[in-house]
């Protein structure tokens, strides 16, 4: 049957506005485009250790074969749930079989009627389709303004209040004042929940996080961890109370009505977990080549083009989808995989080429993409 109409139309206008998404192919370029912030996702000893370990547990079995509340809770779930708990410093770590569901789980769950959420503006995708689906009222406030955030919390004295923010948004790369944030959360005893998806593997000696290496975790009511980034691998979890964790099991949809992951999943998780341990001259490396990404687009002149940020993510602004396309492909031509983002993404007049910096990117490939950067543009 052809496509309706309607939805013919919605596509035909994507490619109008030049912002049709497509799947991209494979490419051997240099990467400046992916999550793997310190090489997890191709790590031998990684891949070799988590199916060593379930060969040796004799853990035979392809799939969970079904919820984790029916028959999918295989005994390597409890372990590894176990050493994330210890790990990130937490009561208990339930996980969910990505970033995405976990998100949704939660937000969807949590917050009840009556309650009130309030997100800053640039809170990821997932968060947001969780807060759709709950039965709170929600209300967002401006990127990183705690001023605007607390005009919010004045408006409603009685309500069970959740605030809802990220340590590294996603496009910005950038970072709110968390000390502040948990002191004004702490004045009106509200729970804040954080997403530190792009943290894990990127901030802390063992890459444990943003929260964690503030030592603020045990002021947050909730945080949510996502694999698929810095762990290199796929899956999520959410760290907090031993009853919240009760209450995810019991009410989280996205946790209820899933398969779960396969073992061969979970022990790549377990693996990478262990892996953080002993690889802090990797996570190192990652921080001094972020450093030296800020240094050398300082020197070139192309500082105030670029969103201002610590983090792995480094964002330059190229306002229009079709310029911002045309100057990542000139960069994709030379070899750099940096990939352009298009509005709807991002607000129009915001699209941006997006740096994702990583331990293996050497320091002669930054400097080149920088200069190729600087000469396309002026």
């Amino acid at each position: 049957m052809k496509l309706p109409k309607n939805l013919v139309q919605k596509l035909e206008n994507r490619r109008l506005n030049n912002s049709l998404r497509q799947l991209p192919s494979f490419n051997n370029l240099v990467d400046f485009s992916s999550n793997d912030y310190i090489g997890f996702s191709k790590s031998e000893p990684i891949f070799k250790l988590s199916h060593h370990y379930l060969i040796e547990n004799e853990i035979i079995q392809n799939g969970a074969t079904g919820s984790r509340l029916i028959s999918g809770n295989h005994s390597l779930y409890q372990i590894t749930e176990t050493f994330i708990a210890q790990f990130h410093e937490a009561e208990s770590a339930l996980i969910f079989n990505s970033g995405y569901d976990a998100n949704v789980g939660f937000f969807s769950a949590v917050p009840q009627r009556n309650d009130v959420i309030l997100y800053d503006e640039l809170s990821h995708a997932s968060i947001r389709d969780g807060i759709l689906m709950s039965n709170a009222k929600s209300y967002k406030f401006n990127h990183n303004d705690f001023e605007d955030l607390e005009r919010l919390i004045l408006k409603f004295p009685n309500a069970n209040i959740y605030i809802v923010t990220e340590t590294v948004f996603s496009m910005d790369g950038d970072s709110p004042n968390l000390e502040e944030l948990v002191e004004l959360s702490e004045k009106y005893n509200c729970y804040l929940v954080v997403d530190e998806a792009h943290t894990l593997g990127v901030f802390g000696e063992k890459g444990e996080g943003l929260i964690q290496y503030l030592q603020l975790h045990n002021r947050i009511f909730a945080r949510i961890m996502t694999f698929g980034k810095g762990l290199g691998c796929h899956g999520a979890t959410v760290l907090g109370s031993i009853d919240l964790k009760d209450y995810l099991v019991n009410f989280a949809r996205s946790f209820i009505y899933t398969t779960g992951l396969s073992p061969h999943s979970v022990s790549t998780i377990f693996t990478a977990y262990q892996q953080l341990n002993i690889e802090k001259e990797t996570i190192e490396k990652l921080r001094q080549n972020i450093i030296f990404f800020n240094q050398q687009k300082n020197l070139l002149g192309l500082k105030p083009m670029f969103v201002r940020s610590k983090s792995a993510i480094q964002s330059a602004i190229v306002p229009g989808n079709e310029n911002v396309k045309k100057l990542a492909q000139q960069l994709q031509d030379k070899g750099y995989d940096v990939k352009p983002i298009l509005s709807p993404t991002v607000p129009e007049r915001q699209e941006r080429l997006r740096f994702c910096i990583h331990s293996y990117n050497s320091e002669e490939e930054i400097n080149q993409v920088l200069k190729l950067l600087n000469g396309f543009i002026f």
